[in-house]
């Protein structure tokens, strides 16, 4: 069964454990208060092979799978230096680009994607389309052999530490005018091609930005995949997508309860630790708990998906994202209350997590979409939209 990991996955479990400790909470936060990337982090774990441990071993990756690169992101999260690139190059691109690309896209970008040398941003969101991917206006026509591509996109991370950028736009159906989706990889110094970094509250050294595509040439190979596919190759990076949201969560939530329990051991008010009171000690052994369970449907979401089951592995991964995201927001919650003042203090390093911990309720979907998809798909109820 999935939840029993083999000797491999724990070996690769504590490897990354191990290997993340070295770096931890302190170095991410200094280096992201400081405006820096955690560049060391990323290029030592590359080398390493964690980051592309999901990819061919034909394109030197790891071999492995969903569950394995999973298994990097909640162990780097659960020490308070999560990557969120690797949500976005090895899981998404990765796996599109892999799956779907041509064999000379495949030798350009696998090989620098899987150890680190190379990071693709992924460019899906638009200002006036958000979760509805169907109105998404970033449009790509041809140009004799090449393809001209403009529109908007936001919320795209880390586009400045990015070589290049998987955009999601719509060509033009000749037979019916009709737009569809597509697969562009940009390269980030494509003329045309700009970008703002949008200021957020979140404490992190992976930013945000906001692009601009004034009409970027790109040649004939820069579309991956087929236009009459590109909606199985999207939700095929969509779903690994989900998963290491949820890893991501995951991890956040066992940060948090790990902080807790540390603190409520030995902080003394009165003759005991306060660990000793239920007041403290039954809201954390509950966050233990809900963790646990968002952890089994993340390993369950990764196995269907590593199967081939794509159906399922759709449900299973939107459910992990939604419970893990809720666990993890009121793991950090109880972690805080439980630090009281402490809580709320650079010292601890527990506070900067509470704003983190709320993006896994909204990216990379929103926890009120997911209920549509699971009351629609799971429970065979109407769209309500």
């Amino acid at each position: 069964m999935s939840f029993i990991e083999t000797d491999e996955q724990k070996e690769l479990r504590k490897a990354v454990a191990q290997f993340s400790a070295n770096y931890g909470e302190k170095y991410y936060l200094e280096k992201a208060r400081a405006g820096e990337h955690t560049t060391e982090l990323w290029e030592e774990a590359g080398k390493l092979g964690f980051i592309g441990v999901n990819l061919p071993e034909a394109y030197g990756g790891g071999g492995a799978g969903m569950y394995e690169l999973s298994l990097v992101m909640e162990e780097m999260s659960a020490s308070g230096c999560a990557l969120l690139l690797m949500v976005v190059s090895p899981a998404i691109n990765g796996t599109i680009i892999s799956k779907f690309g041509t064999e000379e896209q495949k030798q350009r970008w696998i090989p620098g994607i899987a150890d680190g040398s190379i990071t693709m941003a992924f460019a899906i969101t638009e200002p006036d389309a958000g979760s509805n991917s169907h109105r998404i206006t970033t449009t790509a026509r041809r140009d004799g052999s090449d393809w001209i591509l403009s529109g908007q996109k936001v919320y795209i991370s880390g586009v400045d530490q990015a070589q290049a950028i998987l955009v999601v736009g719509r060509t033009e159906e000749a037979k019916t005018g009709n737009l569809k989706p597509a697969l562009f990889i940009v390269p980030t110094d494509a003329p045309g091609l700009s970008w703002t970094k949008i200021d957020m509250e979140i404490v992190s050294p992976e930013n945000q930005f906001q692009l601009f595509l004034d009409d970027v040439r790109l040649p004939a190979d820069a579309l991956v995949g087929s236009e009459d596919a590109a909606i199985a190759q999207l939700f095929a990076g969509l779903n690994p997508e989900r998963i290491m949201g949820a890893a991501s969560a995951v991890g956040m939530g066992r940060f948090a309860i790990n902080k807790a329990t540390e603190y409520v051991k030995t902080r003394q008010v009165w003759k005991t630790p306060i660990g000793a009171h239920q007041g403290i000690s039954h809201p954390l052994a509950q966050n233990h708990i809900e963790v646990e369970l968002a952890k089994l449907m993340m390993q369950k979401a990764a196995t269907l998906y590593d199967l081939g089951d794509d159906g399922g592995a759709a449900e299973a991964a939107n459910m992990a994202k939604y419970a893990a995201g809720e666990a993890s927001v009121r793991a950090v919650d109880q972690a805080v209350q439980s630090l009281g003042g402490n809580g709320l203090t650079k010292e601890y390093g527990i506070a900067s997590v509470l704003v983190a911990s709320r993006l896994a309720r909204i990216a990379p979907v929103s926890r009120e979409m997911i209920l549509n998809f699971v009351a629609q798909t799971s429970l065979g109820l109407p769209r309500s939209y």
